[in-house]
């Protein structure tokens, strides 16, 4: 089981725990456009010697890279926000096609206290896009939901070769202020 580290208050992150679920399970490229809500996997991802953070400019991307990177041996997570799902739909053919192995860890956003009206309708989305491109979707609400779930879905797409996305609910992440 994963070990999580406590922040400078002494309190123990979910976030970390996600993280080492995603390193235990061997991912060591993590794909991402900049997001509050993986901030601590981004940084982790940074100051980890063994991994290696790519900043995509578009989330289309990263599922290329993922693809590309278990042709080449490795394992990569893409780390996206609900918004920019719809950004990878034509991708996420390749993955079928390809029948490549797929993990991406979504923040979601248009659900619970959501202050933007323009993230609702991909946010409501989201579940049925990545479905209707064959991924398999696994929803967190809880922090050991979400901890349980990074290390369910590694070993699903991986090992099973199954895609796969996990959800991070808007409540999980918390409400966003501007």
């Amino acid at each position: 089981m994963a070990t999580t580290r406590q922040d400078a208050t002494g309190t123990t992150s979910w976030q970390d725990g996600v993280y080492e679920a995603l390193r235990a399970g061997g991912v060591d490229l993590f794909a991402y456009v900049p997001d509050a809500g993986h901030a601590r996997a981004i940084r982790r991802a940074h100051a980890d010697p063994d991994v290696e953070a790519v900043v995509l400019t578009t989330e289309e991307e990263g599922v290329a890279l993922a693809c590309g990177a278990w042709a080449g041996g490795r394992r990569a997570a893409l780390l996206m926000q609900s918004s920019g799902v719809g950004n990878c739909i034509n991708m996420l053919g390749l993955v079928q096609s390809g029948r490549f192995p797929f993990l991406t860890l979504v923040t979601m956003r248009g659900e619970w206290e959501e202050f933007n009206p323009w993230q609702e309708p991909m946010g409501r989305a989201t579940p049925a896009v990545l479905e209707a491109m064959g991924v398999t979707v696994l929803r967190a609400t809880t922090p050991d939901e979400a901890v349980d779930l990074a290390r369910r879905a590694t070993a699903m797409a991986f090992e099973d070769g199954t895609p796969v996305a996990v959800l991070l609910s808007q409540q999980l992440i918390g409400r966003k202020v501007w």
